[in-house]
């Protein structure tokens, strides 16, 4: 497999794809997880927004998007979220190295830090997120709930 990485800008035609990659990727978590997740109120529209504001990288496999992941910029860190990895191009290192990519984007941009947040649920990503390096530094409810829902982990960039 030869994938190419591309930064997706919001007038882009394969938003579709990238969206159905995004909500393929997170099926699984339907019934899993408690509240549902966000991915599920994606759009087209919505993508396109996030990408003017973010960065989304893609990872294409010809035209087809393989895999992706968005990184915002925030105060003293690099956010990750909505890494995806479609079905047929599991377990080919693709989402360590999207994590490698925004570990260079954090550095391009000045940050020391990445952080994310994974539902409490979601244990194999937990594992998937420490083996990167990634600790856990909170946990989270989401508004309505009285339990932790989600768990914010940090990787501090090695200089």
């Amino acid at each position: 497999m030869t994938v190419i990485l591309r930064r997706m800008m919001p007038g882009e035609p394969h938003w579709p794809a990238v969206l159905d990659l995004i909500l393929g990727a997170f099926a699984y978590m339907d019934g899993v997880i408690d509240p549902p997740s966000s991915a599920n109120r994606l759009t087209i529209k919505t993508l396109q927004q996030k990408a003017a504001r973010e960065h989304a990288l893609v990872l294409f496999d010809g035209t087809a998007p393989a895999a992706c992941i968005f990184c915002d910029p925030r105060g003293d860190c690099l956010y990750v979220g909505k890494l995806a990895v479609a079905e047929k191009s599991r377990g080919k290192g693709l989402g360590q190295r999207l994590m490698s990519e925004a570990e260079a984007l954090a550095r391009q941009l000045g940050y020391r830090e990445l952080e994310l947040q994974s539902r409490v649920e979601l244990v194999n990503n937990h594992r998937f997120f420490e083996a990167l390096g990634f600790t856990r530094t909170a946990e989270t409810a989401h508004a309505g709930y009285d339990r932790p829902t989600s768990i914010t982990m940090r990787k501090r960039l090695k200089d």
